[in-house]
Formats: C-alpha cells, structure tokens, sequence
C-alpha cells in the first residue's frame, strides 16, 4: 500500500516550528542578558534597574564597556583612570550581582573596526545571549555611535561559524534591542518595551554610585553643576537620583500601559524602555514576555 508524504514546504514549516518552540527544559533555564554600552556608566544608566530585576528573578547579566573609560575626567586621564575606572565596574557588578567586562579600546577615539566586531562577537557568543541592548546610532557621542554599529554589525555574525571560528557560533540569533534616547532626527526612539523598575530604583542608584569619577566629579563639572553636589555618602545618592530622573516620557508610559495595564502602569514611578532592533529575532508578543518575563507579572 502506497503511503502519502508531506509536501516538502509543509514538512520544512513543521520543523521550523518546533525548533523554535521552547521545551519545558529551555523555558527553565535563565535567561543571558547581555547589555553593551561605550563607557563604563552606560549600562548602569539605561538599563541598571532593569538588570537588577532580571537578577533578583534569577537570570544572568553582563555589561560591558567597549572602551576602558581613559578620557572622562577634568583632571585624571590615560593608564589610571582606566584602572579607577574598571574598579568602579567590578563594584557596580557586586552591587547588582552582574558580570562587568570593560574592553582596553581607547575612550573618545572608538571606530567601528573589524578587530573590535570580532571582539563583540565572541563576547555574545560566549555569553550565548538571548537579548543584547546597545545604543543607537544616532546619538550625540560617537562612541555610542560606533558601539551601536558595532553591534549591529555582530547581529547577524554571530551565527556564522566561519566569523571569529575560535568561537562557537550561536544556535539562535538573539532579540536585539536599543536603550531609550531622546534623539529625534534621523528617527525618534520607539518605546516597544517597557519596564517598571520603581521597586529596584535605590538599587540601581546604588549601583551607579559606585561609579564615584563620573557622577561626582566628572559629569558635575563639565555640566557646570559640581557645586551642588553633597559631601556625605547618602545625601549623595538621594542627590543623584533627582538630578539623573526626570518625569517619565509620553512613549514609555504608553509602553507601561501595554505591558502592564493602565492600573499597574499609572503605579510606576520610574522605567526603562527598549527599542527592538530590526536586527536578529524579530519576537512576537509571547517571545517578549518570555525573555521578559518581569512583564507577566
């Protein structure tokens, strides 16, 4: 007796579906976060109270800095500040229980290289990320400029064996996604996701404080604010909340409200907000709520 197969098209359809079906296994397993900022704050800044629930919830997290941080100071620079900085990182990392790589790529001189792609790729890679967040390319630092391009670059190589081949490649290409800017031109920032990080806010500013050359010293001084910044350790971070928030934008709250609901959403003090890159996965809303998973709450 004849038996009848599958077309070809439909059995092809099938497969897909169920490789990219998580198993009860895979739906266990933590999550890998990675977040890849130009300089050793950047991270903390767009994404710190973020980080912080996707670790109290028992995912792993890394930031990384793509240069070593040597030009931003009024009065410290080169060999030195590279090190007061990467120390500062390895506190941040205790304080969030995060992991902390900071690249010896030059502060203010970063270009968009093949030798520092590959460097981008095998950090994915080895971290075998399932979400990567960066800047966007347009921003008013180049250094956030070329990170983004670097790692916009990385998006589809990181599945190519033969890119960086001491490496494995990854299985599945990761969701990309772009922290929140305020740039209009040539595309305003879209708020696909938020996050309420209202119950972790005094985390990330703690998290944040530790970056002590940036947020008291450095940034007061080229903002021509450094007068009013407190002697004492928690006048200071009570300080720098105020000063790094304001009142949330009009796209995020929108963002809240989506995720969360409108009861939920109009509870939230303070979020974050992520752009997905047209790069990499494109997720549904279910896929979102998975590697997201603050949002099922």
């Amino acid at each position: 007796m004849k038996t009848k197969t599958l077309p070809a098209f439909l059995l092809l359809a099938i497969l897909l579906f169920l490789i990219n079906v998580p198993t009860k296994g895979q739906e266990d397993k933590p999550l890998n976060i990675i977040m890849i900022g130009a300089h050793p704050d950047d991270c903390d800044i767009k994404g710190g109270g973020t980080a912080a629930i996707f670790v109290e919830m028992g995912h792993n997290v890394k930031f990384v800095s793509v240069t070593n941080g040597d030009a931003g100071h009024m009065s410290e620079g080169g060999g030195m500040l590279a090190k007061r900085r990467r120390e500062e990182t390895k506190e941040v990392a205790r304080r969030l229980g995060i992991s902390y790589d900071v690249l010896d790529n030059h502060d203010g001189e970063l270009l968009a290289t093949l030798p520092v792609r590959l460097q981008i790729i095998r950090l994915i890679r080895d971290w075998d990320a399932d979400v990567v967040i960066s800047h966007r390319p347009n921003d008013y630092h180049p250094d956030h400029r070329y990170t983004a391009i670097l790692v916009q670059d990385a998006a589809y190589m990181v599945g190519v064996p033969n890119i960086a081949p001491d490496t494995p490649p990854l299985s599945k290409n990761p969701v990309f996604l772009y922290f929140q800017d305020n740039f209009q031109k040539p595309n305003p920032f879209t708020a696909d996701i938020a996050v309420d990080i209202t119950s972790v806010i005094d985390k990330k500013i703690y998290a944040m404080d530790a970056h002590e050359s940036q947020f008291y010293e450095w940034l007061p001084w080229i903002g021509r604010y450094e007068d009013e910044v407190p002697e004492s350790s928690e006048e200071r971070k009570e300080w720098l909340k105020t000063k790094r928030w304001g009142s949330m934008s009009p796209e995020a709250i929108t963002a809240l409200e989506r995720w969360y609901g409108p009861e939920k959403a109009a509870q939230a003090e303070y979020a974050e907000a992520f752009e997905i890159c047209e790069y990499g996965s494109r997720p549904n809303e279910e896929e979102i709520k998975r590697l997201f998973p603050m949002l099922q709450k």
